[in-house]
C-alpha cells in the first residue's frame, strides 16, 4: 500500500522561507517522478514543481520558477519543495504526488497517489 505524507508547513510572512517535506513508501521510490500542487480556497488544485525518478529535469509553474526549488533524496524516500520569496498568493494547501511514470509532469492525471497537504499561510 502506497503512503504518501507531507510535512512543513506553517505560517509565514511574505518575503519568507518554507520547507516542505514528503516521504512515499509502499513502492520503490527512486522509480517514481514525484511532484507539489496546492490548492487555495474556493480555486482549483494547480501544479507547482515536479522531479524525474532520477533527480533529472525538474519542472516548475511559470509563477514560481526562480523562488521554488523542488529537490529528491531517494536514500529517505523523501522530496522537498524549498519555498522562498513567499507571496499572498502561494498560500494554500500543498499536495505532495507520487508519479505513475518516471518522467516529470504538470498533469495532476500523471499522478496516482496523492498526501493529504499540509497548509502554507502567508501574512502580510
Amino acid at each position: 500500500q502506497v503512503q504518501v505524507e507531507e510535512s512543513g508547513g506553517g505560517l509565514v510572512q511574505a518575503g519568507g522561507s518554507l520547507r516542505l517535506s514528503c516521504v512515499a513508501s509502499g513502492r520503490t521510490f527512486s522509480a517514481y517522478a514525484m511532484g507539489w500542487f496546492r490548492q487555495a480556497p474556493a480555486k482549483e488544485r494547480e501544479f507547482v514543481a515536479s522531479i524525474s525518478a532520477n533527480d533529472g529535469g525538474p519542472v516548475y509553474a511559470d509563477s514560481v520558477k526562480g523562488r521554488f526549488t523542488i529537490s529528491r533524496a531517494n536514500a529517505k524516500n523523501t522530496v522537498y519543495l524549498q519555498l522562498n520569496s513567499l507571496k499572498p498568493e502561494d498560500a494554500g494547501v500543498y499536495y505532495c504526488a507520487q508519479a505513475r511514470g518516471i518522467f516529470a509532469s504538470s498533469r495532476i492525471g500523471g499522478y496516482g497517489y496523492w498526501g493529504q497537504g499540509t497548509q502554507v499561510t502567508v501574512s502580510t
